[in-house]
């Protein structure tokens, strides 16, 4: 063999070599990204995603609700909201209500979706006189109830109407938690404020847990 035909070998042998090894970083990197984006239990949620949102991806759970919004998991998925957070948008709105309202004026990804510096859930899209966060209060079931994250016995969604924090038990730091003052001095406590009749939850999230005990001493 001729000097040239061997270096006309070995550069298609190197040749050969680049494209072999290449092939295979492609494909290492494609059934990595094919396995993460898959669906290994078959509920229409990709296992990256489930995982992402501390769900189970070896469990078909699309019509649980972790969150307790009324919007199930795969219905969280499809509107690109977390199912581990029942107001992703934290517009005083739970998401299932966003998206369960059809209104044009609320966007379960937008905390205040006309620009008018007035959170969706404290608008009145109805005009009864009832904001939007607080529409659904007589008919939620105890496991739905809002979130009160610094138990205050106020809820969440209530605290921007007081001027409160949704993460400070005290937000004055008078010595009184945020519950038991009267805003509005109406003789109401603030925890007591926002609650129904028709209501069939015995407390919301513990908010009256301390005037039963009243009651019932009474």
């Amino acid at each position: 063999m001729s000097h040239r035909s061997l270096l006309r070998t070995k550069a298609v042998r190197f040749l050969a070599g680049l494209i072999l090894a290449a092939y295979y970083v492609i494909s290492l990197s494609a059934g990595a990204f094919a396995g993460s984006n898959s669906d290994r239990d078959g509920d229409g949620m990709p296992n990256r995603w489930e995982i992402n949102h501390n769900l189970n991806a070896d469990v078909a759970n699309a019509k649980g609700d972790k969150d307790h919004d009324a919007l199930a998991n795969i219905a969280e998925f499809r509107q690109s909201t977390d199912p581990t957070d029942e107001d992703s948008d934290n517009d005083g709105m739970d998401d299932g209500d966003e998206v369960a309202d059809g209104r044009a004026s609320t966007d379960v990804e937008v905390g205040d979706t006309d620009g008018d510096g007035v959170e969706d859930g404290d608008e009145d899209a109805d005009h009864d006189g009832v904001d939007n966060e607080d529409e659904d209060d007589a008919k939620e079931l105890c496991v739905a109830d809002d979130d009160d994250s610094d138990g205050d016995h106020v809820d969440n969604e209530d605290e921007n109407d007081f001027g409160t924090s949704a993460h400070d038990v005290d937000s004055d730091d008078d010595g009184v938690e945020d519950g038991a003052e009267d805003d509005d001095a109406d003789g109401v406590d603030d925890e007591d404020e926002d609650d129904q009749g028709s209501d069939r939850c015995d407390n919301d999230q513990g908010e009256d847990d301390d005037d039963q005990g009243e009651d019932e001493q009474n």
